[in-house]
């Protein structure tokens, strides 16, 4: 299983990895969800540091995601994205056909305390989340777009697609928020992060 998690670019100061849909970001409660992409790291690499998830994907999401092999790493890494510095480009096949080019998406949301782990449309009490978007191409009744996410809310991009203040197109294989089955491979990728270097800037 360890040949599922590719190594795109190793540094003494961290490492950048793409993750496959379904893998769990960190570790879950219980023996049966602690395979996932932070002890995978920490057996391959066993003198990193002991949290070294500088963010998270959700565990349907594939892409790249930023593991920290120092605690000096997770820190500088970790502020540029409590302050927004942090780049991120992701790209998804919507189950339909989007009419429009580009947009911004601007909602606010929150966690459905009566239906976890979805989240719901909440313009009084969500969190704001803010997402660019572009249209990539279209082909067989589904539409490829690029989403540039502002901020980094819980199943943001997953969201802001399928809700209809948003694109009303959900993605291919979300099972929350579309018309996939548990199970199902979501067609959301992490591909593209751009960052300072933390030791070199």
């Amino acid at each position: 299983m360890m040949s599922d998690l590719i190594i795109l670019h190793e540094d003494p100061a961290f490492l950048v990895v793409e993750k496959p849909g379904g893998l769990l970001a960190v570790p879950g409660l219980g023996p049966h969800k602690q395979d996932c992409v932070v002890n995978r790291v920490r057996a391959l690499y066993p003198d990193c540091f002991h949290h070294p998830a500088v963010h998270r994907l959700d565990m349907y999401t594939s892409g790249i995601m930023v593991m920290a092999r120092t605690r000096e790493s997770l820190a500088i890494i970790g502020k540029q994205f409590e302050n927004r510095l942090v780049e991120k480009e992701y790209e998804a096949i919507l189950d339909g056909i989007l009419e429009q080019d580009e947009g911004l998406i601007d909602l606010c949301f929150r966690l459905d305390l009566d239906d976890r782990p979805r989240h719901i449309y909440d313009p009084v009490q969500g969190k704001r989340g803010i997402t660019r978007w572009k249209k990539i191409s279209t082909a067989n009744g589904k539409t490829r777009v690029r989403f540039f996410p502002k901020t980094g809310r819980t199943h943001q991009l997953r969201l802001h697609a399928s809700h209809p203040e948003g694109l009303c197109i959900p993605i291919v294989g979300d099972f929350l928020y579309g018309h996939g089955s548990d199970g199902d491979p979501m067609l959301l990728h992490a591909c593209q992060i751009s960052f300072l270097h933390p030791e070199t800037n």
